[in-house]
């Protein structure tokens, strides 16, 4: 994040994690301040951010790197405060009620576009990224051209974004 603020160049993240381990161990080792460093840093960059989400978008793993000017989704990610499998094993004590869990949770990217936590949801080819990796490259280039091109760099913006998510209409 500094050598692209030191040579001046926008940062793209890609995030695919199901989240940071919720363990004491990960505690101990310094995983909260990790991501508390991840988060500042992003949102006092002077440098066009932005993250894309191409798989699964989860915990804290996703939000250290996704404080950002633009998030996008691909069509087929997803993206949560837990794992479906985490928040059933809460709720239902099962993690096989994950699919019941990951309805309630609206964690799919038009879910999530549709309460304004990202701002663009990227077209997948037929099946998924996966399934044709040389077209999803060639429209997630584009994409990424277009976004820088209509993308203006404010770190008070970046910082008033993200205090308004969650809160009160």
């Amino acid at each position: 994040m500094q050598m692209a603020q030191s040579f001046k160049l926008p940062l793209i993240t890609l995030i695919d994690t199901p989240g940071a381990y919720p363990g004491i161990e990960a505690e101990q080792r310094g995983q909260a301040c990790a991501i508390a460093s991840c988060l500042s840093t992003l949102l006092s960059l002077k440098v066009p951010t932005m993250s894309y989400i191409i798989g699964e978008g989860g915990s804290g793993g996703a939000l250290a790197l996704g404080a950002t000017d633009k998030i996008f989704m691909l069509e087929y990610s997803i993206y949560s405060v837990i794992s479906p499998e985490g928040c059933a094993a809460i709720l239902w004590q099962s993690q096989k009620q994950a699919q019941k869990a990951a309805e309630a949770m609206k964690v799919t990217a038009k879910q999530v576009a549709r309460c304004g936590f990202v701002d663009a949801i990227v077209s997948e080819p037929l099946g998924g990224a996966h399934r044709n990796i040389p077209a999803m490259m060639k429209t997630f280039k584009k994409h990424v051209i277009a976004s820088l091109e209509n993308t203006r760099v404010s770190a008070d913006k970046r910082y008033e974004k993200f205090r308004k998510i969650g809160a009160p209409l």
